[in-house]
């Protein structure tokens, strides 16, 4: 009997050693966080998808869910609600947002890194072929004048105050067309090609590859590239959750890196094939791989029987040599003075202040060192290349005084 009490004192003994050592060692390496972020099907979200499908969210520790979204307007909610802690995300979405163009003025959505220059276009439908050609913006006025005399006008972007929205605005300031006198519309980017088959806009500005989709199924074709109208502008940006990019900031940082090795490794030319094919699937773009890796190459197929044009410098790039990832805050008052310059707003907002609260920067220069990436000089004066005026973002006014509405 005795013998047996010992013997369950010392089963007792080792389940509770076995116990206190299974809680050390859990507690010693907890489960990780799951960071969840989120892309809109465009070939642009590749920085995540590279980090993802090449192991490098991994390499770097940390456990990334990718969350496929709707619209820019979804992806706006789950940030600010904390169902995403993150997303790849239209560069100036955070600035329209926070001065209420965009969503509930004073909304904080953070910019930690730019993930990519150039690689929009504006896509115009059949109603223009044979009368505006690539590039020709001196015939937009007289083609959307003619237009208007028997239907109503209207170009579609993909998000109010997004870059798309600008770059479209820019556009047509360029062409001579008041923005007051066409219908702009809201149209989430997988959307448009569909939008434009049954006659719903003459226009439309978005990322690829909706512009390649478009040119290859004969429903439009691409008259100008975002790069045609600023020359390595951003694009989209690592954005993030304030309370995420505050309480957690390892594991921000620890994204950060791996989406700047992904970064890198899309630049390297030879790689952007793999890229295209991992792009392409459903769960991804569900585009043609064709026309996503066409893109990617540089490639564009015009349409209208216009021919190939081919970018050489200025293709869709995520890294180039370390100059793409820096985000601005230069770059965070030229969208804000958009706003204005087009109306969106009616009283100035204190551009360094709202760019310097919203842009990451000091969190991305630790990074960028860690990484061995240079970072990039910022508050200097630049232009784009359908201006002929130079923004300073020191003096905004300067600039207003003179550009074309």
């Amino acid at each position: 009997m005795t013998q047996n009490i010992n013997q369950k004192s010392k089963s007792l003994l080792i389940c509770t050693l076995l116990l206190v050592l299974v809680n050390s060692i859990a507690g010693a390496n907890p489960p990780k966080r799951v960071v969840k972020l989120g892309f809109i099907p465009l070939t642009d979200c590749a920085p995540l998808v590279i980090a993802k499908e090449m192991g490098f969210f991994t390499k770097y520790g940390v456990d990334v869910q990718l969350s496929k979204e709707a619209s820019w307007a979804v992806v706006r909610d789950k940030i600010l609600n904390g169902e995403l802690d993150g997303a790849h995300c239209l560069f100036s979405m955070p600035f329209s947002v926070y001065t209420g163009i965009g969503g509930k003025a004073g909304s904080e959505m953070r910019i930690a890194m730019t993930l990519n220059n150039n690689g929009q276009a504006i896509t115009l439908s059949k109603d223009f072929c044979g009368i505006v050609g690539f590039k020709d913006l001196k015939k937009v006025a007289g083609a959307v004048k003619e237009l208007k005399a028997r239907k109503e006008v209207t170009f579609a972007m993909t998000f109010p105050g997004g870059t798309h929205d600008i770059w479209l605005r820019n556009w047509l300031a360029a062409a001579g067309v008041n923005a007051k006198s066409v219908g702009i519309i809201t149209i989430p980017p997988p959307q448009m090609v569909a939008n434009m088959k049954v006659d719903n806009m003459e226009g439309f500005c978005v990322g690829e590859p909706w512009n390649g989709v478009a040119a290859t199924q004969g429903i439009g074709f691409t008259h100008i590239a975002s790069q045609d109208i600023w020359k390595n502008h951003p694009e989209k940006a690592l954005v993030v959750n304030k309370a995420f990019s505050e309480s957690d900031k390892e594991d921000l940082k620890n994204v950060m890196k791996a989406l700047i090795e992904a970064c890198k490794w899309l630049d390297v030319m030879s790689n952007r094939k793999k890229a295209a094919l991992f792009l392409s699937r459903p769960n991804y773009v569900n585009a043609p791989v064709q026309v996503i890796e066409a893109r990617l190459m540089g490639s564009t197929e015009i349409g209208c029987d216009l021919g190939v044009q081919k970018y050489k410098d200025d293709y869709m790039l995520f890294y180039n040599n370390g100059m793409v990832n820096t985000p601005k805050v230069s770059y965070g008052i030229w969208f804000m003075t958009q706003y204005m310059r087009f109306g969106m707003l009616s009283t100035a907002p204190n551009y360094q202040q709202i760019s310097q609260k919203l842009i990451m920067s000091d969190l991305y220069a630790e990074v960028a060192k860690s990484m061995g990436v240079p970072v990039q000089e910022d508050m200097k004066p630049f232009k784009t290349n359908l201006e002929t005026i130079t923004f300073d973002p020191n003096n905004p006014a300067a600039y207003l005084a003179g550009a074309k509405r």
